[in-house]
């Protein structure tokens, strides 16, 4: 056989050889691609996306889309090959697997996550719209979470109001940690709660809960890090009333990023006129109830994915503008935003078409 044709047959042997273990070498790593994005003005699955009913809502025009991100499943492991494709790709990004999924968690696991960060993110949407436009909201500090086999547990229950902490009015959630730890490990600290389900009632009777009880729970050292902190075994969190009715419909969808455009398509219905004038806009972004926007993972997926669809403008997060404007596609505005304030006032010069002096993110 002539030595030319031999190396030939030899390099293609090798080559053969090299693909197939690259397709049966499994490696430690996860894919990330631009996901749906869906326009909060509009419909999903052939019913609206916001719903309002017991405020009068007007028409609106344009997009103002939340924007997401699909990623491999946490027991799916991909081959050489998939993970060098991956990082060539342009459109896809190629993570660690533990990225996505830390310390082994489950699909089921994250899924679950998701859907309680994405059901938080509506609520806090809805209390950060309404303010936006000075429509008074009802909020109270509650007991979000009673830790198992701790002093809080069967003492206080989710949804308990917290009105006080050894009598000292509280105001804000993180108030009842300061509180709380005031105390050395094995003290007594007193609650002033309203029950859940005298809360629950008196929700429902359209009526303010007034009958509060005191409970006593003996405080004991936190288990982190060492420290001789006291505590109780509780998460307090923040709930509100809203004086009229808000749902959102999206269906197959997790993740806190959707807030900031949740409470921009609220704004928009709820108030006179086009907010985008008609304009593309697509966005991504967590919420406070104070509106303060917040970064989200996977924004080059989002940006990929909202200029495949039509998307003119982007909003961004402040934190996530330096690595979105690393490679910005063609044709896309990325405008930065810090609070839902920044957005309103982004997309009133966007309607205005002037877009000279938009606060654009820029590369570090």
């Amino acid at each position: 056989m002539p030595r030319r044709t031999a190396t030939m047959l030899a390099s293609t042997l090798m080559l053969i050889a090299l693909l197939c273990a690259g397709v049966f070498i499994k490696v430690p790593y996860s894919e990330m691609s631009p996901g749906p994005t869906v326009n909060t003005l509009g419909e999903h699955g052939g019913e609206p996306v916001l719903r309002i009913s017991g405020r009068k809502t007007y028409a609106t025009s344009g997009h103002l889309n939340m924007t997401t991100v699909r990623v491999t499943s946490a027991d799916y492991n991909m081959n050489l090959v998939e993970a060098v494709y991956g990082w060539l790709a342009h459109d896809n990004k190629v993570v660690p697997h533990d990225t996505l999924y830390p310390n082994g968690k489950t699909e089921e696991q994250s899924t679950q996550e998701n859907a309680e960060e994405f059901s938080q993110s509506q609520e806090s949407a809805k209390v950060a719209a309404l303010r936006e436009l000075d429509i008074p909201v009802k909020s109270w500090v509650i007991v979000s979470t009673v830790g198992k086999d701790t002093p809080a547990e069967g003492r206080l229950h989710a949804g308990d109001v917290i009105k006080a902490v050894d009598g000292t009015p509280v105001k804000a959630y993180d108030d009842v940690a300061k509180l709380v730890t005031k105390h050395e490990p094995g003290e007594k600290v007193v609650f002033t709660v309203v029950p859940a389900k005298e809360q629950a009632a008196a929700e429902k009777a359209d009526r303010e809960a007034t009958r509060t009880e005191d409970v006593t729970i003996t405080t004991t050292k936190s288990d982190d890090s060492g420290e001789e902190r006291a505590i109780v075994g509780i998460s307090a969190g923040t709930d509100h009333t809203l004086p009229f009715t808000i749902d959102i419909e999206l269906a197959d969808v997790g993740g806190p990023s959707a807030g900031l455009m949740f409470a921009l398509g609220i704004v928009d219905k709820l108030t006179p006129g086009s907010l985008t004038g008609g304009r593309f806009v697509a966005g991504t972004g967590t919420i406070d109830d104070a509106g303060k926007v917040g970064p989200i993972g996977g924004i080059e997926m989002k940006t990929v994915g909202a200029r495949a669809k039509g998307a003119q403008y982007f909003l961004t997060p402040k934190d996530n503008c330096a690595t979105a404007a690393r490679d910005v596609p063609d044709g896309l505005t990325l405008v930065e935003v810090d609070t839902i304030d920044d957005a309103v006032s982004a997309l009133d010069d966007i309607r205005a078409g002037d877009t000279d002096g938009l606060p654009k993110c820029a590369r570090s």
